[in-house]
């Protein structure tokens, strides 16, 4: 790990693809199915289910990584290129362990593995115990650049869509979504397809809309200036109801009302818990104060960023009774640790991120309380969170500069020119970083990215146009970290 550079984000390995040759992909799987094997989740003869996403370094990868699996004795299940809750879907349902080839939302010239356990995600007491496990390359397997000697080719494929497809349809019903015309932003998502599927299975419209061959790594929680601009343009001309779309291994949602406008992640997730009647809520620090304010929660649990954080947290509420006990993240990602039902219906908990679940929830909400997706947010508490990244940032030195912040808070909030911009300080969190608060009641959280060299700008405020001030203020005072020699 230390040699490659690759190492463990807030969701799996992640690396420059250059970085993650294949005999570091084929050590990693090694190192995690030993842990299972060590859990009692895996051994000789086991199934393991592996899917990717649409980067190109994708299916060289999964080759690795199926190498691995077969060279443990174990038997590799060819997924696709699915979503990675269709993945996992597949995998808990059989109780199985599982890993998707993805880099998320980063850009193409990195990649990445997701590793689950059997019966849900890998945790970060599941990653620290698979450091410790001693792994050495099989002779000859590799050459010296890395490079598998063999050729491996991936199993015939397993098709996991229909079983993904018939969640949604066999919960919310075939016509939960009729007479909604639905744009369909597809670029390079791995379930640009399947998104097309299932709103059609559920009674909707599907309008197919920018699809690209090459890679584009749309980010659900720091939107691109470009795909604002996009769903601006296809909403002009009023015959989108709304607009529907995820990042790249279609984990995590991105919704856009009929004015093109997108809906933080966090507003998402608030929607979907409401819609959910859910008793415990889950979240990260980043995501807006709204969901206290709603008051319908009866357990509010705030963790640090990252779905493992939030999938030990929720689980925790359902065993001392919260149920339904849902958890969500700012980037939209929302996750369900127990079963919901609906008279006679039932939606099966999936502890990991699923991108379909809350822009269902919450346009099947819009519609019973016959409003469109403006009105329906407009119900909720107005609070208003931005984030934006400053790139080119080197983890270590974002690191060192926000603990030397933390070592006098109000002192580094003061030479920032925050507190001129929103009061005293009057509150600060370390859970993820620092996140602070002041007299104003806003919100500035700063916190280095786990997955690329990048620092984090969180934002909250009382207004659209406030957040976006205060992000911009945010950004520039940072960047003098980056500049600065």
């Amino acid at each position: 790990m230390e040699q490659s550079g690759v190492a463990f984000g807030t969701s799996g390995a992640r690396g420059l693809v250059s970085a993650m040759k294949d005999s570091v992909c084929f050590a990693y799987t090694v190192g995690y199915l030993r842990h299972l094997a060590g859990l009692g989740e895996f051994a000789p003869g086991t199934q393991v289910a592996v899917a990717g996403d649409l980067r190109p370094s994708t299916p060289r990868i999964l080759r690795a990584c199926v190498a691995a699996i077969e060279y443990m004795k174990g038997v590799p299940v060819f997924c696709g290129y699915v979503p990675t809750p269709a993945l996992c879907l597949h995998a808990f349902a059989r109780g199985i362990p599982s890993l998707m080839v993805t880099g998320s939302h980063i850009p193409a010239d990195r990649n990445g593995i997701k590793f689950n356990r059997a019966r849900g995600e890998f945790l970060k007491t599941d990653e620290a115990a698979m450091r410790e496990q001693d792994v050495e390359l099989p002779q000859g397997w590799f050459d010296a650049d890395g490079a598998l000697t063999a050729p491996v080719e991936l199993p015939e494929k397993t098709d996991v869509v229909p079983d993904f497809v018939a969640r949604y349809r066999d919960f919310f019903g075939a016509d939960a979504l009729s007479g909604l015309t639905l744009g369909v932003y597809q670029h390079s998502a791995v379930g640009r397809d399947v998104l097309v599927e299932i709103v059609e299975a559920l009674g909707g419209k599907a309008v197919p809309l920018g699809r690209k061959d090459s890679f584009i790594p749309v980010d659900t929680e720091a939107v691109r200036p470009e795909d604002a601009k996009l769903a601006r343009e296809w909403a002009a001309d009023g015959k989108l109801d709304a607009i529907v779309t995820t990042d790249g291994d279609s984990d995590r949602p991105l919704l856009a009302d009929r004015a093109g406008n997108w809906l933080r992640g966090d507003v998402l997730g608030i929607l979907a818990a409401r819609f959910l009647d859910a008793a415990a809520v889950t979240t990260p620090v980043s995501s807006n104060t709204a969901l206290e304010k709603s008051g319908f929660a009866k357990d509010i649990r705030r963790t640090r960023i990252g779905s493992p954080f939030v999938v030990a947290a929720m689980t925790e509420a359902a065993d001392a009774g919260f149920v339904p006990s849902v958890g969500y993240e700012a980037n939209g990602g929302f996750l369900l640790a127990s079963d919901v039902k609906r008279g006679e219906r039932t939606l099966a908990a999936l502890p990991t991120r699923d991108s379909i679940l809350p822009m269902i929830c919450a346009l099947v909400a819009a519609r019973r309380e016959g409003k469109d997706l403006a009105g329906l947010v407009a119900t909720l508490p107005q609070r208003f969170t931005l984030s934006d990244r400053l790139v080119e940032m080197p983890t270590a030195r974002s690191r060192a500069h926000i603990e030397k912040l933390a070592e006098n808070p109000a002192r580094g909030a003061t030479a920032l020119g925050f507190t001129k911009s929103c009061g005293n300080l009057s509150h600060v969190d370390h859970t993820d970083g620092l996140r602070m608060t002041f007299d104003s009641g806003e919100v500035i959280h700063l916190r280095p990215s786990g997955n690329a060299p990048e620092l984090r700008v969180y934002v909250e405020a009382d207004s659209p146009e406030r957040a976006a001030s205060l992000l911009a203020t945010g950004i520039e005072a940072v960047g003098a970290w980056r500049d600065a020699s």
